[in-house]
Parts: structure tokens; sequence; C-alpha cells
């Protein structure tokens, strides 16, 4: 489902929320994490107005309901800002706010992905092998083997 975001100087950008109704995540954490992802990534930026709760709702055929909880968890969490009357608009981040928020999701699905391993018998040293064989050595000039920037 392609989701057109209106930009306050009315370019239009795009914004792909695909929804899987029969995924174990709740629907409104599918529109909170792709919408997260559009804005870490640098798709959607600061001022970029979001889809009203009513037109996201009809567009993605499920309920305002759904598209108010995902829209209120987006503004607790300081990627969007609600402006009553004038709808949704993504907020700004400072770049060391952004970094943490990315930092974090990485954690969390390492977590996830060590957790998978020891499950399965992994050792540490072989799970160390596989991240790298993996991730690739250098990226845009910086050196990814070490997780924290100089």
């Amino acid at each position: 489902m392609l989701i057109t975001v209106m930009t306050a100087d009315t370019v239009k950008n795009k914004l792909t929320i695909i929804i899987a109704y029969k995924s174990d995540e709740a629907i409104y954490e599918q529109i909170e994490r792709q919408i997260q992802q559009a804005i870490m990534a640098g798709a959607l930026k600061e001022g970029d107005i979001l889809p009203s709760l009513r037109q996201l709702a009809q567009e993605l055929r499920i309920s305002v309901v759904t598209t108010n909880r995902a829209y209120e968890d987006l503004q607790k969490d300081g990627f969007i800002t609600i402006a009553p009357g004038r709808g949704a608009f993504v907020a700004k981040v400072s770049k060391e706010s952004l970094k943490d928020k990315k930092m974090k999701l990485v954690e969390e699905k390492l977590m996830e992905a060590i957790e998978l391993a020891q499950s399965y018998g992994i050792s540490r040293a072989d799970f160390q092998k596989m991240i790298d064989l993996l991730f690739p050595r250098q990226k845009h000039g910086q050196n990814s083997g070490n997780l924290q920037s100089s």
C-alpha cells in the first residue's frame, strides 16, 4: 500500500506502509515501525505532513483507533508532533537522539539474534564469525569494526 506524504512545501514524498494482517506484530506497531524507519533513514524529514488519521485508516483499510494509537506512540517517542486541526508532522529529531534511537533498535535486533543463536546451541565464537562475515568492513569511509564513532 503506497501512502502519499505531503511536505510543507507541497513536494510529495512516498512512504510505503505494508501491513501484514497475519503477523504476530500488532497493526499499530507495524505502522509505527515503518514510519520510524522512514524518519531514521531520512525518507521523511522534519516538517513533512503525514496523512490524517482518517486518511491513513481508509487507505490501509483499518480502524481510525489503530492509526490513532500508532500516531500517539510516535508522538510520545518524539518522532512526530500532532497539531489539532492541522495534522501530524515529522518532528525535529536531533542527530544525537536519532543515533541513540538507531542504536537501540539495532541492539534489540541483536539481542533477538543472540537469543536465537543460543537456543540453537551456536557458540559465541561462531556467532562472532557470522557477524564478521556478514557485516561489511568499510561503509562510507567508516571503520565498521567499531560501533562507537570517533
